[in-house]
């Protein structure tokens, strides 16, 4: 059983960017360690982005980044309070809609995906937060803007948590900081020296640390808040994590969306799961609200809860019969891209069980994520969640415990219909998730602040340098049995365009008096 949980995100737009600059800084600048995500307008050939080679592989990112576009950016600042027993953490979570003011391509699948999950784009182009991508304009050097936020983002030296990240990487370094270098090694160098507090990736984490059964993020969100909530419940030794939300009065308040995140439910009876999302690969149905099986990720994970009991069970039955059991099959491969991406057509069978292990089909997104849905502001004391209070603008940063202590109460076994079960299934099928840039970042840190309490758990409390140190500048490549390492090759030069942008971030000639140039 997990807790309910709301989640405070808020929307940020051109008409009060302004207003926000000051509240977005000081999170920044007072996080522990920062989550981003974004949503995109597209990526291009989808084969070349699972080239073989990597140097391919970044070349074809690249070019999608030089020609298409990010529609939104979110951003999750988790700040660690050390006057706590446990890991807790103050959270501020804003969702940026952004637009492009050149040229840029949109596809219709990533439309399609967008606007199934709740994506505005009359709001995105009546509203979006106006910017320019590759180098500097004279304009951009001062006052208010994206490329400016990202500057006081790299001044702030803090740890850079992604899911996935490495697309994103490349579309923020298009987008708002220069024109990217053609070379990988040269982009690696850069951004070793543009976040030197690290870069982790949750996905790999979640791969080789956590070993989840599925890795996409909805999925490893969800388990992550189940095993913590498992652990306060079972009580004992250990460190657990805990989170704190502001309070934001008005003016502030009105841009606020409270995001659910509602409990899980154990049913009875059998657990008819959809297997395609089940078995962790993709997180995705390409058969959507028509596939009659279960697409609730809160089910997946209960019903891989089971399986591994039963096979924890029927290896003690044949240890103690003295049998011997086949050797595992291996994992498959997750071919995963951003999740916003791949849409087939409607028409579009889900592919066999032996294409989707040998990784033939293409990229496939991460998660069927729920469209955007609202939440009145007044939450029941009883479900683990206080009503937000509204305080003055002085006590901003003065929080709210959210109550993720299982304060929960017991819910009821459904009784419903089968017609409203049938609709039911459908509507959350179309929902799947509570998917948006700001709540993925929200999640993204979640699984980044639940590994490393996991981390001191065992006895192995992180240093002041690496929360994760297995996980430090390694970034996940769908496909690949290594992750890319976000480290600086003693062959490889720094990018000019970089160089000139780090006069910009810590003052003329720090970086480009010991860096060669490229």
């Amino acid at each position: 059983m997990t807790s309910s949980m709301v989640v405070p995100v808020i929307d940020v737009q051109n008409d009060n960017f302004k207003e926000l600059w000051p509240a977005m800084v000081l999170a920044i600048k007072t996080a522990s360690f920062i989550a981003l995500d974004t949503e995109l307008s597209g990526l291009g050939n989808r084969k070349a982005l699972l080239a073989e080679c990597i140097e391919d592989r970044y070349k074809a990112i690249c070019n999608a980044a030089r020609t298409r576009s990010i529609l939104s950016l979110g951003f999750a600042c988790y700040k660690k309070l050390e006057n706590k027993d446990d890991d807790t953490y103050l959270v501020q979570v804003y969702n940026l809609t952004l637009l492009c003011s050149e040229e840029y391509v949109i596809e219709p699948q990533s439309v399609q995906f967008l606007v199934q999950h709740g994506f505005d784009f009359n709001k995105q182009y009546a509203e979006g937060v106006p910017y320019l991508r590759g180098n500097d304009r004279r304009v951009d050097a001062h006052g208010m803007n994206m490329r400016m936020l990202f500057v006081e983002l790299l001044r702030a030296r803090k740890p850079l948590v992604l899911h996935n990240g490495l697309i994103d990487m490349v579309f923020l370094y298009q987008c708002f900081y220069a024109q990217l270098p053609d070379k990988l090694g040269t982009f690696t160098a850069d951004l070793s020296q543009m976040f030197p507090a690290g870069i982790y990736d949750t996905k790999y984490a979640t791969e080789y640390e956590l070993r989840f059964a599925a890795s996409y993020l909805e999925y490893a969100y969800k388990k992550c808040k189940l095993d913590n909530s498992k652990s306060i419940e079972a009580g004992g030794g250990g460190r657990h994590l805990f989170l704190e939300f502001c309070k934001y009065s008005a003016p502030l308040s009105n841009y606020v969306d409270y995001r659910p995140c509602l409990a899980g439910f154990s049913p009875d009876g059998l657990l008819n799961v959809c297997q395609i999302i089940s078995t962790g690969a993709y997180g995705w149905c390409p058969n959507g609200s028509q596939c009659p099986l279960s697409h609730d990720t809160d089910l997946i994970i209960q019903h891989d809860e089971k399986e591994k009991k039963k096979k924890r069970k029927r290896k003690r039955k044949n240890s103690s019969q003295g049998k011997v059991e086949g050797a595992p099959k291996s994992k498959q491969p997750h071919m995963e891209l951003k999740q916003d991406q791949v849409i087939p057509d409607k028409d579009t069978k889900p592919p066999p069980l032996t294409e989707l292990v040998d990784g033939a089909q293409a990229q496939i997104p991460e998660s069927d994520e729920k469209m955007e849905t609202k939440v009145e502001t007044k939450v029941e004391e009883g479900n683990g969640v206080r009503e937000p209070q509204a305080v003055s603008a002085d006590e901003e940063m003065k929080t709210d415990k959210e109550v993720e202590r299982n304060g929960v109460s017991e819910p009821q076994p459904l009784a419903t219909p089968d017609a409203e079960k049938k609709e039911e299934s459908k509507r959350k099928k179309l929902e799947g998730g509570t998917h948006r840039a700001g709540f993925d970042a929200f999640m993204t840190g979640y699984i980044f602040s639940y590994a490393a309490t996991l981390t001191e758990r065992v006895g192995k409390p992180p240093s002041a340098e690496s929360w994760l140190p297995e996980c430090l500048n390694k970034v996940y490549l769908s496909g690949k049995s290594v992750p890319m390492q976000i480290v600086k090759s003693t062959f490889s030069k720094s990018f000019k365009a970089h160089l000139h942008k780090m006069d910009v971030v810590w003052g003329k000639g720090v970086v480009s008096k010991v860096e060669g140039t490229v």
